[in-house]
């Protein structure tokens, strides 16, 4: 079946939280919001189920059932598309037969394999064909635009981060201050929820842009798209317009907004 061009939840969890809605649901329907009745109704609506025979659903133990397995980690690494074996074994195949020449063989040489993922990457994350590539490791990619744009001076050294951030993250933030010859219980400076709060508020994140914009000790603000330990999902375009406001470069890495297996990261110069 082809896929739902839009989420009937998205616009509203856009402007709530998803406790607020799921609340607003529970309250619609008269039932309590821990109840098994909710989560009932919740996956009877999902445009989405369908979507669950195409995966290979790992078992919550080796003797359980498929079907009856809740599989919640993909934001580390998703459940295998049936498809995928098929997909590697063809190559692999290819390889053995061509050799070399499977560079240029149809169909998918490899010397431009990339390219025939680029239609739908670009669906994906809500951008032209022209401007993603798929490349690398998220890692990897955020080390090159690091390259790019975070140039600190003596003065102007910190990087602006999220608490808790994903851990090859913050070990690739750790890594680039270091090269540059900072100390990165210095250079990085994080945005940390109020007490006896588990989210960051917008206005925090505001703030402490503009206290370390008026400090003028600032190289770059990087944040998640997603938090990846609290599930919170930041305003992008508020915080980014506020970083630019204040003349700074703002990167944001979206891979928890797309998959892990199609890694993503925009950085945002204070000009564009």
């Amino acid at each position: 079946p082809a896929l739902p061009t839009r989420h009937p939840r998205v616009t509203t969890l856009a402007m709530s939280s998803p406790r607020a809605e799921l609340t607003a649901l529970a309250t619609k329907k008269k039932i309590d919001t821990d109840s098994r009745a909710l989560a009932e109704a919740l996956d009877a609506a999902d445009e989405f189920s369908h979507l669950r025979s195409r995966f290979q659903i790992p078992r919550a133990k080796p003797s359980a059932p498929r079907d009856e397995t809740i599989y919640l980690c993909g934001n580390s690494l998703g459940a295998l598309p049936n498809g995928t074996k098929k997909y590697v074994t063809d190559q692999i195949d290819k390889w053995g037969e061509l050799g070399v020449d499977g560079h240029f063989t149809d169909p998918l040489p490899w010397v431009s394999i990339d390219e025939s993922v680029n239609k739908g990457a670009a669906r994906l994350v809500g951008a032209k064909e022209v401007e993603v590539c798929v490349m690398n490791t998220l890692t990897v990619n955020l080390h090159l635009m690091m390259v790019s744009f975070y140039r600190p001076t003596k003065t102007k050294f910190k990087i602006l981060v999220e608490a808790k951030a994903f851990p090859s993250d913050m070990h690739m933030l750790q890594s680039q201050v270091k090269f540059h010859g900072f100390d990165p219980e210095e250079a990085l400076v994080k945005f940390e929820p109020r007490e006896g709060e588990a989210t960051l508020r917008t206005e925090d994140i505001i703030a402490k842009i503009k206290e370390h914009a008026e400090a003028g000790d600032v190289a770059l603000v990087m944040m998640s798209g997603v938090q990846y330990y609290t599930g919170q999902r930041f305003d992008i375009k508020t915080i980014t317009k506020a970083a630019r406001d204040c003349q700074i470069p703002i990167g944001w890495d979206l891979g928890k907004e797309t998959n892990p297996q199609a890694p993503a990261a925009r950085i945002a110069a204070p000009t564009l």
